[in-house]
Formats: structure tokens, sequence, C-alpha cells
């Protein structure tokens, strides 16, 4: 069982229970996070999501128009672009995981994207995205940058690919992304391309190649840095006070999941405008003092994936806000 509370502007997601509310075993696959959906054209739209973890692993993943199913995708794919949609309309839509079982997860939250109006008699392609720029961060996410393509009429998307393969798509106001769950220690090649409203598609701007760092480090870049923990009580109640800096993204950051003692904790979601400074968070863990946990947390990106892991520090109830690597 899940529950929403509103906190002083958050939305608190706590798991009834403490550690072990969330394992798999045995149990049908979750909803979908991080679901996104982008118009990429006048008659399509570009859905994305994170992968799901099951017991019996993710077989397939449907996805929904509203109350249909409107296509479905193997279990190792996370992205799927829903075509012949009506131009100038709203549209909603949810994704579900089925397991290797053939048990099928509840509903993602819902998403929403509009398609532009059509364009008559539009034959001319965007120009080609000039100077694509990237960086590293941490061994399993790039961070890329481009200037912007013109078009007679308008620019509605753009899609990054790796190698020749489609992996993402962004509103054409937006001419910077971050692309994660890399290897490390990888070199990779990336090109961008711009659609407009009439499926019009632009040549691929000029590649550019990076090699994620080596090892298993997922942070990087994506992390929350300067993480702080401390601890205090009151009222008999023990409580972990939490500070960090928001990763630096091409976008605002609006979620974050906290992990107490290995596994997940609590997701607070902005309701209102997330700081882009600092940003503070308390909560309960119990009423004995002298306990010890590990917390960490991460932020999930404007693109709909998680971020990497803050460093984990260790506090202990009741001990004076002091922490520990």
């Amino acid at each position: 069982m899940r529950r929403v509370l509103p906190l002083c502007g958050l939305l608190l997601v706590a798991s009834c229970g403490w550690p072990g509310a969330e394992e798999e075993s045995g149990r049908m696959p979750g909803a979908p996070t991080g679901v996104t959906a982008v118009a990429g054209s006048a008659t399509s739209v570009h859905v994305m999501w994170n992968a799901v973890p099951a017991a019996e692993g993710v077989d397939g993943y449907e996805v929904y128009r509203g109350p249909t199913k409107v296509t479905e995708v193997p279990g190792s794919a996370h992205m799927v672009d829903v075509v012949r949609l009506r131009p100038a309309t709203a549209y909603a839509f949810t994704v579900r995981a089925r397991d290797s079982a053939g048990r099928l997860g509840p509903r993602s939250r819902e998403v929403r994207a509009t398609t532009p109006e059509a364009a008559a008699a539009d034959h001319s392609a965007p120009t080609r995205p000039g100077r694509l720029t990237g960086r590293t961060a941490g061994g399993r996410a790039v961070q890329l940058s481009w200037s912007a393509s013109t078009d007679d009429r308008k620019v509605v998307s753009y899609e990054i690919y790796q190698g020749g393969t489609k992996i993402h798509s962004v509103g054409g106001g937006q001419t910077a992304t971050v692309v994660t769950g890399l290897r490390p220690g990888t070199r990779y090649s990336f090109t961008v391309r711009a659609r407009d409203a009439a499926d019009n598609l632009s040549p691929a701007g000029v590649a550019v190649a990076l090699t994620t760092a080596p090892g298993t480090d997922d942070s990087g870049d994506t992390a929350p840095s300067a993480f702080r923990a401390t601890t205090h009580t009151a009222d008999g109640a023990c409580y972990l006070d939490l500070s960090w800096v928001p990763p630096r993204t091409d976008g605002v950051v609006t979620e974050y999941q906290i992990q107490l003692d290995g596994r997940p904790a609590t997701s607070l979601t902005w309701g209102g405008t997330p700081p882009r400074g600092r940003a503070t968070y308390s909560f309960y863990v119990g009423r004995e003092a002298g306990t010890r946990h590990r917390v960490r947390l991460r932020a999930r990106l404007p693109d709909g994936t998680w971020g990497g892991f803050s460093p984990e520090l260790t506090v202990t109830t009741g001990a004076d806000g002091t922490t520990a690597p």
C-alpha cells in the first residue's frame, strides 16, 4: 500500500513499513516510473519510461492512449512512437509492465501531450542541428547540447540517435538533454535530427563521440552534490535532516528518491516551484535514539530517468547531528 500526503509544498510518497516493503519476491511488476510524453509531429507522440524490476523479469510493456491499448513493445525497450494521431489534439498516455509469467502490473501515472496543428503542403525539412557538443557524466550518462534548427514553420521535436538507432526525443524548444543507461568505459557516437509538424526530418548534424568513465560509477554530474545528513529529536521522535544541491541538468528537477539502509524509503515530489539552490527535507525514522542509519538520495532527471546516487552517509539518531561517510 502507498499513500500520498501534502507536506509544506511537497508530496510525500512513502512505502508502508520500513525496509523490505518494496521487495519483488513473487509479486507482479510495479507501475513504470519516469513516464514522459513529447509530441514528435502533428500525428505522433514519443513516450518513454524507466525499466521496471520484477521477480520473473519483464517480458513486455503495453502503452495505452486513455483506456485504449495502442501498442506493446518487448521488455528490453523503454520507449515508443505512438503514431496515426490527430493534429492539434490533447492525448493522455499510461504504460503497464508484463512479466514473463504473464502477470500485468498496474498502470503508470498518466502523462499528457498535445500534437501541434498540421502544416498544409509542407515539404521543407528543418535545417540540420548545429554545434553538437557533449560531456560524460560518470560511467552511465552523457550530457548533450546543440544549436537550434530552423524551419519555414516550426521545429516540433529533436531526435537523438546513438549510432543509427533513435534513443530519445525532446521538444522543439529544448536544445540539450541527458542520455542515461549507458555502459561504463564505452565509446558512443551521438547525432541529432530535427522534425517539424509535417513529419519532415532534417539531415543529422555532425556526430559527437564520447567515452563514458571506466568502472561502475553512475553518479557523476547527475547526482545531487554537497549532500549532508544530520539528526534531531522532537517529542520523543527521531528525525533525519537532509540537505543537498540539485544536479546540474537541462531542466528542473522536481522528484527525488531517498534510500535508507540500502532500500528505497521515500520519494519526494515538489508540488510548487522546486529549489534551484540548496534543498532540505526532514523525515521520521523512529523513536529509538542510538540507531545507525545509512542514507543517500538521487534525482529523477528532466528526461524521466533516474540520475546517480549521492555519496552514502551514516547517521546515528540522537547523536547531536553528526554524520560519517
